[in-house]
């Protein structure tokens, strides 16, 4: 086993893997929300709440929307692939799944203060409970982010600790 370069590997995994994560979570968070709240549920329309704008309308800001998503993930899965020349150190790949959970999380997070209270361009579900759905947003998209967060966190220090020379399993502990 090639000791010294699996630990060159892992005390990289939290810098190389963080942005693509973020980027690939915020991309795919979009495209959750545009299938599932805009097409398959027709909660929504990325205007639908702005006076006056046509379904026609509603439609092609969804699909610039997407676009937009497919352009994050596609630059998220480009920049993974030119960070990770090493893509077996140990934790990377669970250090990118919670890095993609806390870019989701953090996607829906700004998406709904932004779109649903800032800009006021739709809400989540309209209607008389618009705000518990709106609010109920928030509270996911920030607990996907802490978890996300939290998770990553953990997996990168322990990806540290283990490729630390100090280091030395101890009897009964393997």
């Amino acid at each position: 086993m090639q000791t010294g370069m699996q630990d060159g590997v892992q005390a990289t995994i939290g810098p190389r893997l963080f942005g693509p994560g973020l980027l690939l979570g915020a991309g795919l968070g979009a495209f959750l929300d545009g299938i599932v709240l805009h097409q398959l549920l027709r909660w929504h329309h990325l205007l639908s709440a702005v006076p006056g704008v046509s379904l026609r309308a509603n439609l092609i800001a969804d699909g610039v929307f997407h676009a937009g998503a497919w352009l994050a993930v596609l630059a998220g899965v480009l920049w993974l692939w030119h960070r990770s020349p090493r893509a077996d150190a140990t934790g990377s790949w669970t250090a990118l799944v919670a890095a993609m959970i806390a870019g989701w999380g953090l996607f829906n997070v700004v998406e709904g203060l932004l779109d649903h209270y800032i800009l006021k361009l739709h809400h989540v579900r309209p209607g008389p409970n618009q705000a518990i759905y709106d609010m109920a947003f928030l509270i996911c998209g920030a607990l996907l982010a802490i978890g996300g967060l939290a998770w990553y966190r953990r997996t990168t220090s322990a990806a540290r600790r283990s490729s630390s020379p100090e280091t030395v399993p101890r009897s009964g502990h393997h």
